[in-house]
């Protein structure tokens, strides 16, 4: 039977990075001796008064359709968080809900690139990127932000990346996998090119209330986007909210329009009952958010150490819950590094060449485990590394 040609645009690469994760999930679940640090999904439990505003909403009927766009109350909740971030007021009409920040992407892509455009994403980058650029027949332009240079952007590696079909610019900041966020001169770049070029940038900003070191610069507080950026948000990360599917898209009033007019194909508006339950976390669960950012922090603090005395070379982030550690003072390719790694402790970490060739030589690690569970697996990785000097 014949599928489209969208199935093969959709598959992206390095695939085969996610096989030894999966192959821990797998065993953790039938209950064997794992430490899964090869995924970041908050070890948190999602705040009790969010689950509670969730049932309040249930028994109160908010079971039905809702509009495509979201809540009226919620969209001011995103509106008022983003105010307080980037210092850019915004109306709730500038807000379309989406079912996370994955499908605002998504959405993104197809109402900004036709087939035969291009779009420059930042590298290292999320791996659903690829797929995510390709699917309405775009090609990605990876700019290769080097492990050298700290991930830094360098504005000449922006401009070698233009052509005349050059379309958008999406990036994420701060970034998964390296928790590098943009500065001030690095957005000003960004703003520079797209003004000259008349690019569309999406700003994926997940990170953004998980940052601990400086400070974040969001891309909405560069007056020279105004017009042509969409940022991306969600409720994933800071309110271990990752299965309650909660994202959003802020952008000009165009953008919403169409934005809309894909939901409604797409989506169909999000379950009134978790918009609420978004909605309360969003005005109420402030001191909650923050308890999470400072426990990767730590966590993240007690990985550098612990790496740093292995030998290794690790990257302490300045956002997140991930840290890049260069594993080749080890003496094995990264896959070799993974496979054995795992074989022999049973904690699984990413090999980081998922999320692009700028990051070959590391692998990706999650602070998303208690600190007991972290610190048994750090001093499993210490007895490998021990072992192979």
């Amino acid at each position: 039977m014949r599928f489209s040609s969208l199935t093969d645009r959709i598959k992206g690469g390095a695939a085969d990075a996610w096989d030894l994760h999966y192959a821990a999930k797998e065993a953790k679940a039938r209950g064997e001796d794992v430490i899964v640090l090869s995924v970041g999904d908050p070890d948190f439990a999602t705040p009790r008064g969010v689950v509670d505003a969730a049932l309040r909403a249930i028994d109160a009927g908010d079971t039905h359709y809702t509009t495509i766009a979201g809540h009226t109350g919620l969209r001011a909740a995103i509106a008022e968080r983003h105010r307080q971030l980037s210092g850019q007021a915004v109306s709730p009409d500038n807000v379309i809900t989406m079912s996370g920040a994955q499908n605002a992407l998504f959405a993104c892509a197809q109402c900004l690139l036709d087939r035969g455009d291009e779009a420059i994403v930042l590298q290292p980058m999320y791996v659903t990127y690829e797929a995510t650029v390709q699917a309405p027949g775009a090609t990605l332009v990876p700019v290769v932000l080097d492990a050298a240079a700290g991930f830094r952007l360098r504005p000449d590696a922006l401009e070698a990346a233009l052509t005349p079909r050059t379309r958008a610019i999406f990036y994420a900041s701060p970034s998964n996998p390296t928790g590098i966020a943009l500065g001030r001169e690095e957005l000003g770049t960004i703003a520079d090119v797209a003004q000259r070029h008349d690019l569309w940038v999406v700003a994926d900003e997940v990170y953004a209330d998980f940052v601990f070191a400086g400070e974040f610069h969001a891309a909405a507080s560069e007056a020279g986007l105004d017009g042509r950026l969409v940022t991306i948000g969600s409720m994933s990360k800071a309110y271990a909210m990752s299965g309650w599917r909660v994202g959003w898209a802020i952008a000009p009033d165009a953008m919403i329009e169409n934005l809309d007019k894909l939901a409604l194909c797409m989506l169909y508006g999000l379950p009134g009952f978790i918009q609420q339950a978004a909605q309360f976390a969003l005005e109420n669960c402030q001191p909650e958010l923050e308890r999470m950012r400072d426990a990767y922090r730590r966590r993240l603090e007690t990985m550098h150490a612990a790496f740093t005395a292995m030998g290794l070379r690790p990257l302490m982030p300045e956002a997140g819950m991930f840290m890049l550690v260069d594993v080749r003072p080890a003496g094995l390719a990264v896959p070799e590094f993974a496979r054995r790694l795992y074989d022999s402790t049973g904690v699984s970490v990413l090999d980081a060449t998922a999320f692009g060739a700028s990051a070959a030589g590391h692998v990706r690690v999650s602070a998303t485990v208690g600190d007991n569970e972290l610190d048994d697996a750090l001093a499993r990785i210490r007895g490998f590394v021990e072992g192979l000097a």
